[in-house]
């Protein structure tokens, strides 16, 4: 059985983070674990409360599985503090885990901040650089490449410029634009997209943290990165369009809507 690791932070009302990874990792029929980084008090209308685990933990918890459990991938979501950050780079050096997905999680469906201003830098200079794929929304990825991101141009000239902060290939989600939810995956200086209508659902909590766990099974499966991200786009896009509707806000979707 392939093994998945997901280093993210707890949505207690279980629609994103750690939650929604170990949901998708036992929809691909895989064998989750969950290094917690942060808990947060939040639903699917906002984010009420962070506390973040002390980084020496967070590292207990990354030895532990790497000691024991090794993983066939790895996916990073919420890492809310340099300290934290520091870490996971710091141990993934060490034990050089494999088809590592960097969920670029800053700021939640709901719009509430989960990463501190001095962790940008960190996660910029220490975790982007060791990812073999790395998933910003176009928010993040405008954060990131310090530009507006409104046409296929500029989304291009966007991932040009991430690209040089990390090995492995970009993948701008297409989610938070009014026209279509077309992703846009750069690698190896080619652009390849990934066409979708829009989904007549606002339910849209945790798809972040949803693809790139779908992305890091695929590539636990030895599919390369584009067959990876095909497939987690089917996968997501089908979780979406099955309708869940739970909360009053924002909700999650089924992630196991195949079953």
């Amino acid at each position: 059985m392939y093994k998945i690791l997901s280093i993210a932070g707890s949505d207690c009302s279980g629609g994103a983070g750690i939650q929604a990874d170990l949901k998708t990792i036992a929809a691909h029929g895989m064998y989750g674990m969950a290094v917690i980084t942060s808990l947060t008090a939040q639903n699917t209308v906002c984010v009420s409360d962070i506390f973040d685990v002390p980084a020496d933990f967070v590292k207990k918890q990354i030895y532990s599985v790497f000691t024991d459990i090794f993983p066939d991938a790895v996916k990073t979501g919420m890492v809310s503090n340099s300290e934290i950050i520091h870490a996971i780079a710091e141990y993934f050096e060490t034990f050089k885990p494999q088809n590592i997905v960097v969920d670029t999680v800053m700021i939640s469906t709901s719009g509430n901040r989960l990463i501190s201003e001095n962790a940008c830098d960190t996660l910029i200079n220490e975790l982007l650089p060791l990812a073999d794929i790395i998933t910003p929304n176009i928010p993040e990825a405008e954060f990131l490449s310090e530009m507006k991101i409104v046409s296929d141009d500029s989304r291009l000239y966007a991932a040009e410029k991430i690209a040089s902060m990390t090995k492995g290939a970009v993948l701008i989600k297409g989610g938070h634009s009014d026209k279509n939810s077309d992703d846009m995956l750069y690698m190896d200086g080619q652009p390849y997209f990934f066409k979708s209508a829009k989904i007549d659902n606002p339910n849209t909590h945790g798809t972040g943290c949803t693809l790139s766990s779908a992305i890091a099974c695929n590539l636990a499966e030895n599919h390369d990165i584009k067959k990876a991200v095909e497939n987690a786009k089917s996968y997501i896009t089908g979780a979406i369009e099955y309708g869940l509707d739970i909360g009053k806000g924002s909700g999650p979707l089924n992630h196991l809507y195949k079953l």
